[in-house]
């Protein structure tokens, strides 16, 4: 579930709450392209106010103007499909022979769109379970693995955090990296054992922990919906810790520094530490893709860019990648200062 479907769960129990009526709108099966995935969740309330998306606008103005029109008088779930023919597809913004299937919902308290909303703001992983036929709603423990599922008389969605990220070092790169990732719906842990770092963290929505950094990623018990980055620049503090991260099976394994200090790192990690050279090869390092940042936001978007491509599972060409890139403009400068002299000469 990522932060704008948490959006659409808060904004619900806000219209429920005023006495208001709601539809719930979910993705549950896309054929072809679609421009949002299964599990994606609209809300629209009476007065045809929304909050969310399910396509890239058309369906959503569909939609809209259905509830407009009617107002929401059903009492039970309906699922709907969209873009069945070419014609359709190219009306509601599909590419063509594109398909979206979704489940109209109309809420109420019994809806339990409160508690989930509080069980995902407190971080837990929800299982809500949807009787089409009676409408009935239950909520469960839910496992990083499973997914939506709807097999026509019941719908199984996701809510709250599959992905974890834990961030070694409380310093001010840290700050702006755990805000945007809180906002790609990382559930986000912050180790840093100096007291005069973690003593000033005020970062809401992550959790914050002050033992030892190898002691962590070995408690966190790390699967293969995890990131960890080390950014502290001491090696006290991160090579330990990134020795166990990357025996692991964590996604995405990086450290910050220059690429002299991630030289330096590597050859630690190769000759003082049990790694193996296949797990060796499974740093990130120095961290994120080349676009040129200098300032902790900057360099925040940069590292964040490089953690989502890997969780997408894309490859991004080595042009892109910080080290491969300067060592580029760094052979392009000599060329151009070679000339430079050479026209001089």
């Amino acid at each position: 579930m990522d932060s704008v479907n948490l959006d659409v769960l808060k904004a619900s129990v806000r219209w429920i709450e005023s006495g208001r009526c709601v539809l719930l709108v979910t993705v549950v099966k896309t054929w072809g392209s679609s421009p949002r995935p299964e599990g994606a969740m609209l809300a629209i309330c009476e007065d045809g106010s929304v909050a969310g998306s399910v396509s890239g606008g058309c369906i959503e103005d569909d939609l809209i103007d259905r509830v407009r029109r009617r107002g929401i008088r059903q009492t039970q779930p309906e699922a709907v499909k969209y873009g069945i023919s070419a014609d359709e597809a190219h009306r509601f913004g599909l590419p063509c022979g594109g398909t979206i299937e979704l489940i109209l919902e109309p809420l109420s308290f019994e809806s339990k769109i409160d508690e989930l909303c509080r069980r995902v703001m407190a971080g837990e992983l929800v299982m809500r379970s949807l009787d089409m036929e009676s409408g009935e709603a239950k909520l469960a423990p839910a496992r990083s693995t499973d997914g939506v599922a709807f097999d026509g008389r019941r719908l199984l969605t996701i809510h709250g955090p599959r992905y974890r990220l834990l961030v070694i070092g409380a310093g001010q790169l840290s700050s702006y990296l755990c805000q945007i990732a809180l906002g790609l719906d990382y559930k986000v842990t912050v180790c840093d054992p100096r007291e005069e770092y973690s003593d000033s963290w005020h970062v809401p929505g992550t959790t914050l922990v002050r033992t030892m950094p190898d002691d962590t990623v070995i408690d966190m018990k790390l699967d293969e919906r995890c990131a960890v980055l080390a950014l502290t620049h001491d090696p006290k503090l991160d090579d330990l810790a990134l020795m166990e991260a990357l025996k692991s099976p964590a996604f995405y394994v990086g450290a910050l520094g220059s690429r002299r200090n991630n030289a330096a790192r590597r050859e630690r990690l190769e000759n003082y530490f049990d790694l193996s050279k296949e797990e060796l090869s499974r740093l990130r390092g120095p961290v994120g893709i080349y676009i040129g940042s200098r300032t902790p936001p900057e360099i925040a978007v940069s590292i964040l860019a490089e953690v989502t491509a890997a969780k997408n599972g894309v490859a991004l060409p080595d042009g892109l990648r910080v080290e491969e890139a300067k060592s580029a403009l760094e052979v392009s400068a000599n060329e151009q200062t070679d000339c430079a002299v050479a026209e001089r000469g």
